[in-house]
């Protein structure tokens, strides 16, 4: 529901500030005082195009904020839960237009397209004008609006899930069909592939294991030279490192007299001699144990090279050989398992074809029969907006071949025919601007009950019409006040006189510059502007008496 409107530079208005509830709320004024401010303004809080004539003369911009309590409405809360725009209850759309026709909008403070700003609106609000688009001129409304009344919504999302997901497999058995030899040639492909690697057989971490026991085994005659000459070096020779340090032991002990400050060097000289003896009795047994084992290198070496000209040959790192085999393999197995053959893929889309049939269906029927329901309670209505000799028609239009569509099997179209024996046609080419307006109230009353749309706009509804059906009119009007909120802008004081808020708009010039004024009424000053409607601007005391009348039984019939 639309609780708040600040418009800002926008026009001839300053600054206007504007308070809504529930209910029906009207707007009169003298003709050219400025009553399309506030309807203009909410089209573009609701992302209506825009351009520079809309700022203030010599305002640098215009500032348009609308403000909403959704919270029973449900789908704009979603739509801002799943854009994460959402902010409790509350619902802020912002446009501010600038004086070389740009524009920016926002959502809940946050900058955002301007589709987005037409979408969430289109869940917040209805605009119905003459000189505006509208959306009873659009076939997706009129499915809309006959799937609520229907009470089919579900059902309706149920179907054009099931064609999306039979439309999705339709693509995909398409592609396969038309690129069935690529297809061919890729499995045998695969085929090949993997059983090579298959024989390859390559583990996780092995290629690193090889590569170390290779540089082990390629170093073989190198470890027993070495080894064997400094096992030589420290035994088995003249001059060896044990003949030296006992030579050096001989020196110390025949000192001519003891010298304690060299004890400990003889101690350590003792030790070495021991140590080196040892190592040298564990290279010998080295030595004699060990083996170079040259098949064991040419069988690595062997390996590897199938491992990095395996590799080679993917134009991969051998280091990534296993997880391509995995792909490779997982891949196989998908086609020859028969996932996504062309056999596979008929049999889904036959059965998806078969349930979208089965809800489709069952769609059909539930339009069809609140169908006629719906035009016989819309031509009641409209004969109450003498309208007796228009035709209304809900025209379900069945698909060609039967083909799905995410509506269903049938398109849905509200046909009128304005004149007996005149076959019914589509709105747009038939109804005038005040008919259309009349029409749309007449379909609004009728499905409000049912209707997820919480705020209806209707501008100069009452064109054409007065005396009892002007009455008729301000009472449909405030019926759908009755269950939502209703904005209206009207010259008839039968239509001002029943709404539960008035909006009084008019101008104003100081200093050479134009202003206007917004003002929530009273019940004397409703009662004041009901009487300059009804008498212009010489008001006389039965024109008073008249209007006061006219706004209390306009209070009163609704009580």
């Amino acid at each position: 529901m639309l609780t708040q409107l600040t418009v800002s530079n926008y026009a001839i208005a300053e600054r206007v500030e504007l308070q809504f509830s529930k209910g029906m709320t009207a707007l009169t004024g003298e003709t050219g005082a400025g009553k399309s401010i506030v309807l203009d303004a909410l089209s573009l809080a609701m992302g209506g195009r825009a351009d520079a004539g809309a700022v203030r003369h010599g305002a640098k911009r215009a500032d348009i904020t609308a403000s909403f309590d959704v919270s029973r409405i449900t789908e704009a809360r979603l739509w801002l839960e799943q854009h994460e725009l959402d902010d409790d209850h509350d619902c802020i759309l912002r446009r501010v237009i600038s004086k070389d026709g740009r524009s920016r909008a926002y959502i809940n403070g946050q900058p955002c397209p301007l589709a987005d700003l037409k979408d969430l609106g289109s869940r917040l609000m209805d605009i119905h004008s003459q000189h505006q688009h509208q959306s009873l001129l659009h076939k997706d409304t009129h499915r809309k609006l006959l799937d609520e009344y229907a009470g089919v919504e579900t059902l309706a999302s149920d179907t054009r899930e099931a064609w999306k997901i039979w439309s999705k497999t339709r693509q995909r058995l398409t592609e396969r069909q038309q690129n069935a030899d690529e297809a061919e040639a890729r499995l045998q492909l695969l085929r090949y592939q993997v059983e090579e690697l298959d024989r390859l057989a390559l583990e996780s971490g092995e290629q690193e294991n090889l590569e170390q026991e290779q540089a082990r085994l390629s170093h073989a005659d190198t470890v027993l030279l070495n080894s064997q000459q400094a096992a030589l070096l420290c035994t088995e020779e003249d001059n060896s490192a044990a003949d030296l340090v006992r030579q050096a032991l001989q020196q110390l002990e025949n000192l001519p007299t003891e010298v304690p400050a060299l004890a400990d060097t003889i101690q350590m000289l003792n030790d070495a001699q021991i140590q080196i003896s040892e190592a040298g009795d564990n290279l010998r047994r080295f030595v004699e144990d060990y083996e170079a084992d040259p098949a064991r290198l040419a069988e690595v070496e062997e390996r590897l090279s199938a491992i990095y000209q395996m590799a080679r040959k993917h134009r991969i790192t051998p280091e990534e050989l296993p997880e391509f085999h995995q792909r490779l393999s997982a891949e196989l197995a998908s086609l020859d398992d028969g996932e996504g053959s062309v056999e596979q893929l008929e049999a889904e889309l036959q059965s998806q074809r078969t349930h979208f049939d089965e809800l489709a269906t069952r769609l059909s029927e539930a339009r069809q029969e609140a169908a006629a329901e719906l035009d016989q309670r819309i031509a009641d209505e409209l004969a109450q907006l003498s309208m007796p000799a228009v035709q209304f028609v809900t025209h379900l239009n069945r698909n060609g071949a039967n083909e799905p569509s995410p509506c269903g099997l049938e398109d849905v179209e509200f046909l009128v025919s304005a004149n007996p024996g005149q076959p019914a046609r589509p709105l747009a080419k038939v109804a005038s601007g005040g008919e259309l307006s009349r029409i749309s109230l007449a379909i609004q009353v009728v499905v409000a009950q049912t209707s997820t749309t919480p705020t209806l706009v209707f501008d100069e509804v009452d064109v054409g019409i007065g005396g009892g059906t002007a009455e008729v009119v301000g009472k449909l009007l405030r019926t759908l006040g009755d269950d939502g909120q209703v904005l209206c802008v009207t010259h008839l004081p039968q239509v001002a006189a029943q709404c539960h808020q008035h909006l009084f708009v008019s101008k104003f010039t100081e200093q050479d510059a134009t202003f206007s004024k917004i003002e929530t009424l009273d019940d004397h000053g409703r009662i004041s502007e009901v009487a300059r409607m009804l008498g212009g601007v010489d008001m006389t005391e039965h024109t008073i008496a008249h209007a006061r009348e006219m706004f209390t039984k306009g209070q009163a019939t609704h009580h």
